[in-house]
């Protein structure tokens, strides 16, 4: 969560975690981003272990952002147009529950705009199907392993 009280924290879910972890990290008002798993019922699980599609995690990125200089709006559009929120767990390539669509919320107000912004969205017509994406409460959050930490700055590829 938010490592400062002037600070919020928000997490969403929406493929391989690198592409989607990058492009809240160059935001404007981002504090930080942290990649990891939630959504799932096991307890400190690994990249493994998710990736088997047996722990119930989705990879999803945290942002500690600060409200002052960037919206939960932004972030909710950055989120929106980084995926396909049409495809069941499935981004590009990568097939698997730990790959769907998700925002997690931590209170009223972002759930109420996540879910203002899909009705926008799904009213929009911008997709033929109809959008999946689970709005959710935030559970725990597990982080990842170190190599996984801003993969792409460190010079690794997503792949698509």
């Amino acid at each position: 969560m938010a490592e400062n009280a002037k600070y919020e924290a928000a997490s969403f879910a929406a493929g391989c975690f690198w592409g989607v972890e990058e492009a809240f990290r160059k935001l404007d008002g981002v504090i930080s981003t942290m990649v990891g798993y939630m959504g799932g019922h096991t307890e400190n699980p690994t990249y493994g272990d998710v990736c088997s599609g047996s722990t119930g995690h989705a990879e999803t990125v945290q942002v500690t952002y600060d409200p002052n200089k960037i919206s939960y709006e932004k972030l909710l559009d950055t989120f929106w147009n980084k995926h396909d929120p049409t495809t069941k767990n499935r981004q590009g390539p990568d097939v698997g529950s730990q790959y769907r669509s998700i925002i997690f919320y931590y209170n009223d107000v972002q759930k109420d705009l996540a879910i203002e912004s899909k009705n926008k969205l799904e009213a929009s017509d911008k997709y033929n199907n109809p959008i999946i994406t689970e709005i959710i409460p935030a559970p725990k959050f597990y982080p990842a392993e170190d190599y996984h930490q801003h993969y792409i700055k460190k010079g690794g590829s997503c792949g698509f």
